[in-house]
């Protein structure tokens, strides 16, 4: 069997690398070891798999080690495959996943991705994160992922962690978010993931499902620019709804390989 696998930057800018994810279509589902085998070998943060359902497409994502529940720059990446490659003949792409029905909407160069809100709630930080971290947040907050809140974004630039201890963490705290207000946008923020192959993730959409509503709240806006700043970096544009977010960035294509499975 002879498969596609598009390498596709996601959430790049004129001057940013953005996010590298693979977007492989399927015409019926490999088993999850073979899924698994294949995301490991192509050594991104995410590889992205797809079969055509009806009107919507199943879209299940893979990192080296896991599959996700949710993943945005993976799917941004599979909403300019079918659009830029495959052709499709639609400004509104649906797809079915473990987080449910997501859709993602092409505006001119951009594609924007509908994905379900998650709030934050405050919490306490777990000691092997608490102790990994050379300076401490001023705020922790909760939701599928640890976001902590720093006054300073000096702070979550020069942040070092001590992976050895960060990594001993015996529960699954999704990933972690460090974030503080923007200088040139309205707020910034890095995303770290323990026991992972990549550690800090170079553009991650889904931590937006949290940083959205709670920059919100804070800046009282709902339309906002942010930067995640990681050595890749990326921006994303970003609207918080009642119980949805969105958050549009654009995709360019690196290659195409064809693998024999």
């Amino acid at each position: 069997m002879i498969l596609k696998n598009y390498r596709i930057n996601a959430f790049n800018s004129q001057n940013l690398l953005g996010n590298p994810a693979c977007v492989i279509p399927l015409e019926s589902w490999l088993s999850d070891d073979k899924l698994l085998k294949i995301a490991k070998i192509n050594n991104v943060s995410e590889t992205a798999f797809f079969i055509k359902k009806k009107s919507k497409f199943h879209l299940r994502w893979f990192t080296p080690d896991i599959e996700m529940d949710l993943c945005g720059h993976a799917t941004l990446a599979t909403a300019h495959c079918l659009s830029y490659h495959l052709n499709l003949n639609s400004n509104k792409l649906f797809f079915d996943s473990k987080s449910g029905e997501l859709s993602v909407k092409i505006v001119n160069e951009l594609y924007q991705l509908d994905f379900p809100k998650r709030e934050p709630v405050e919490c306490i930080l777990p000691k092997e994160i608490y102790n990994s971290l050379n300076i401490k947040p001023d705020k922790v907050l909760k939701s599928r992922d640890y976001l902590l809140v720093y006054n300073n974004i000096e702070d979550v630039i020069n942040i070092k962690i001590d992976r050895e201890i960060f990594d001993k963490i015996n529960i699954d705290p999704g990933g972690v978010i460090l974030t503080s207000k923007g200088i040139d946008c309205d707020f910034i923020s890095r995303f770290f993931t323990p026991q992972s192959t990549y550690f800090e993730d170079p553009v991650t959409g889904s931590s937006h499902c949290t940083l959205i509503p709670y920059w919100s709240s804070i800046l009282k806006k709902n339309e906002m620019i942010a930067k995640q700043l990681s050595k890749e970096g990326g921006q994303l544009i970003c609207k918080n709804l009642d119980d949805r977010v969105l958050i549009l960035g654009k995709a360019k294509t690196y290659s195409i390989e064809e693998i024999s499975i």
